[in-house]
């Protein structure tokens, strides 16, 4: 029986949460529609960076070895991949349903990036939303060539984070998150992209905006729909669990 770690689990909660608030609202299965100045590395957009950390420190240290990375600096990418590896490994596996694929499509991930960093630009976004558009774009480009169908995996999710097997309710919660994850598959890419973003990444309408390449309206729209949509999926009995 797979398992799921606390931050998973809070945003499958959430995810439900927003599925019965759209059918409250009347919009569940059945119902209607409710250049600045130059930088050190002489790119001339240093007032442009910019980071979604929440910690100060933190987000001038991102930005830090960006520019360091940007440069060349090895050591500064190897702490950027530190940083956002496993984020963007988790983003892709919710995206595939596999470990092997989201594990090889990662390491492309930063592949790609490393060979493009001299021609990354601060345009007001965080360097995790590049990262995380080259996945998402590597992910689409993977299942459009035809090398694989998406992987409807049993996989334990259990590999994936630091939960543990608990009594009778957390095992149905349990199975409630897997049928969840499975209905997200079925979804339309760009809802399934944005849901997944919003509520399992924790990332903001401007971030997601950002990876999606649309505004913060169209994002809010993609959401609204993806969870009018996966509550459609849902079994009737699942929805309130």
């Amino acid at each position: 029986m797979p398992s799921y770690g606390r931050e998973v689990a809070l945003g499958l909660d959430a995810l439900r949460a927003a599925i019965l608030l759209s059918e409250a609202l009347g919009g569940g299965p059945g119902g209607g529609p409710g250049g600045g100045s130059r930088g050190p590395g002489g790119y001339g957009d240093a007032d442009l960076a910019a980071s979604s950390e929440d910690d100060a420190a933190e987000r001038t240290r991102l930005i830090a070895l960006v520019e360091l990375a940007r440069k060349g600096d090895s050591e500064a990418f190897g702490m950027l991949y530190d940083h956002y590896q496993p984020s963007v490994y988790r983003f892709l596996f919710y995206r595939t349903r596999s470990g092997p694929l989201a594990e090889d499509l990662t390491s492309e991930t930063f592949f790609r990036a490393l060979r493009s960093m001299t021609g990354f630009r601060w345009q007001g976004k965080d360097f995790g939303a590049w990262l995380m558009t080259i996945a998402r774009n590597l992910a689409t480009d993977h299942f459009k060539a035809g090398r694989t169908r998406l992987e409807m995996t049993t996989e334990d999710m259990g590999a994936h984070d630091d939960a543990t097997e608990g009594p009778e309710s957390t095992v149905l919660a349990s199975m409630t998150n897997e049928i969840l994850l499975e209905a997200l598959t079925q979804l339309p890419d760009e809802q399934r992209d944005c849901l997944v973003m919003r509520f399992l990444q924790g990332m903001s309408i401007a971030e997601t905006a950002e990876v999606l390449g649309r505004s913060d309206g169209a994002v809010k729209q993609l959401q609204l729909r993806g969870v009018r949509n996966l509550a459609k999926l849902m079994p009737d009995g699942i929805r309130g669990s």
